[in-house]
């Protein structure tokens, strides 16, 4: 008997603390993460063709390690951060624009350019941006020809920048 009122009580005790862990959730329930299909690139402000894929978004920051000669204490500090290249992929069209400014930086004239890479949610709106200062392409690529194919061919850029911010 004594058995049974101790498991109806700790069974009453866990009921209470899921109660109380349900009355403290936040206000206004979950925030679902953004999805990664709907967004636009900007270069110079200006929205630059439609890309179907935007990879590489990355900075890093060396890890040093100084050792304290008293104590033999290791601490770690930052050092030099480096931002990863950007790798922007579109299917090919007549557009050249982007195939000139590549072909500037082959003929040695370098043109450097500000970039945003902008987040929309379902509805279109802006959910996040990431400004890329001072891109320029250090690399472009065709997609392979096969006849054989019915897939769409991709160009691809790779920009190298000189720093990168989240500004919402």
């Amino acid at each position: 008997m004594k058995r049974s009122i101790a498991m109806g009580l700790a069974a009453l005790t866990v009921v209470g603390l899921m109660l109380t862990l349900t009355v403290r959730a936040p206000i206004g329930g979950r925030v679902d993460p953004y999805r990664n299909f709907n967004f636009r690139v900007e270069i110079d402000g200006i929205t630059v063709a439609s890309f179907s894929e935007v990879s590489g978004i990355s900075s890093d920051t060396e890890v040093i390690e100084y050792r304290n000669g008293d104590t033999g204490e290791v601490q770690l500090l930052p050092g030099q951060t480096h931002f990863g290249p950007v790798t922007l992929s579109r299917g090919v069209t007549n557009n050249m624009e982007l195939w000139n400014w590549r072909q500037d930086i082959v003929d040695g004239k370098l043109d450097r350019k500000n970039l945003s890479i902008i987040l929309l949610d379902t509805k279109h709106t802006e959910v996040a941006r990431w400004n890329l200062m001072n891109a320029w392409p250090s690399k472009i690529s065709l997609g392979d020809l096969n006849a054989g194919s019915n897939e769409v061919l991709l160009e691809s850029l790779v920009l190298v920048h000189e720093g990168m911010v989240r500004v919402v």
